[in-house]
């Protein structure tokens, strides 16, 4: 049998992991169906720019025995469809927000959740106890851990709303409207829209409650056979980060250092 190598990943100490798809020239790539959200600058629904963190994945699984298949859906519905394994993985949450998923060794990113105010608020997040008696704005299944206890205890203070691709938009307008003191989200994400729909002057950061590291999440059902996907995306992220080239990456959307972000 004559065996071609189709592909770049290429080390001997690796090869036989991954055998049966790299060798035979009828094989194709297997598939991994990503369920993903619209949260730009991390995934954008731009042909051009995807988001950083799109950038990341298609660069980890370029010249790779996968092939991925990436769709866009409501953050509740992604979560639910890669935990019952209608989709192999999910685009990016922290360990918190889907516990049941199976974590690589490696993140896609980093988000920092903080609370958003009008401009001309005084108000600040210094901990839980300057909480108190505030009407918050928060994304259905996006809470940070360090609020976890809090919240439970206090749900009469939260109004929460599905994250869409207008979440941020429409929590703007509560702000404006007196519907809510303050709403909480990822520091990027509110930040990029803020400038996007020309909002900056009338809103801005009042304090942050968190920094976790995201990750390409996947399914716990046992007949996905997901182990060769997490080793192959573990073994290229490693090598991609010592190479500097995530950087270089978050330059294409304006930020500095990926670690921070």
């Amino acid at each position: 049998m004559h065996v071609v190598e189709r592909y770049s990943y290429n080390e001997k100490q690796n090869m036989t992991k991954y055998l049966a798809l790299f060798l035979c020239n009828f094989c194709q790539a297997a598939e991994i169906n990503v369920a993903s959200i619209d949260w730009c600058p991390q995934l954008c629904q731009d042909t051009e720019r995807p988001g950083y963190i799109i950038d990341t994945i298609e660069m980890v699984f370029t010249d790779s025995p996968f092939e991925l298949d990436i769709k866009t859906y409501p953050w509740s519905r992604s979560i639910k469809l890669v935990e019952t394994g209608r989709k192999h993985a999910l685009l990016s949450p922290a360990k918190n927000e889907a516990p049941n998923l199976v974590y690589p060794r490696n993140e896609v990113g980093i988000q920092r959740m903080c609370f958003f105010t009008l401009k001309n608020s005084d108000w600040l997040y210094k901990g839980v106890e300057s909480l108190k008696g505030l009407r918050i704005g928060i994304a259905t299944d996006a809470s940070p851990q360090e609020l976890t206890e809090y919240i439970k205890n206090n749900q009469h203070q939260f109004q929460y709303m599905p994250y869409h691709e207008n979440y941020v938009e429409q929590s703007f307008n509560k702000l404006k409207k007196n519907r809510v003191d303050t709403f909480l989200f990822t520091y990027n994400s509110t930040i990029y829209k803020m400038k996007n729909i020309g909002v900056f002057p009338d809103y801005k950061m009042a304090g942050c409650v968190s920094s976790a590291k995201v990750y390409l999440a996947f399914s716990p059902q046992p007949n996905l056979n997901i182990k060769p996907m997490i080793d192959y995306f573990d073994e290229r992220m490693d090598k991609i980060k010592a190479s500097g080239a995530l950087n270089n990456i978050m330059a294409r959307y304006g930020l500095e250092n990926w670690q921070l972000y």
